[in-house]
């Protein structure tokens, strides 16, 4: 008769702060939630200014290019009159 009563005993319920994965399943669900409310503040840039925005970083990039080859030439250069006079 005793072991019949410890099967139909409910469970104790566990005290303290849920397991792994339901605080990290809140902690993610939480993350998306706030993630969504601050997506809806932003002010996004009009196709003309992203257009315009694209170009001068595209011609600032191709600009340093030009630079860095063109102090790899002198560098290129420099070191070939050093190693012709020496050797």
């Amino acid at each position: 008769m005793a072991k019949e009563n410890k099967g139909s005993e409910a469970k104790p319920e566990k005290k303290g702060k849920p397991n792994f994965f339901r605080r990290a399943a809140a902690g993610l669900s939480k993350w998306f939630r706030e993630m969504r409310s601050e997506l809806k503040k932003v002010v996004w840039p009009t196709r003309q200014v992203t257009v315009n925005k694209t170009i001068v970083a595209s011609v600032v990039m191709i600009v340093a290019g030009c630079v860095l080859w063109a102090f790899d030439q002198v560098a290129m250069f420099i070191v070939q009159a050093l190693i012709s006079i020496g050797g």
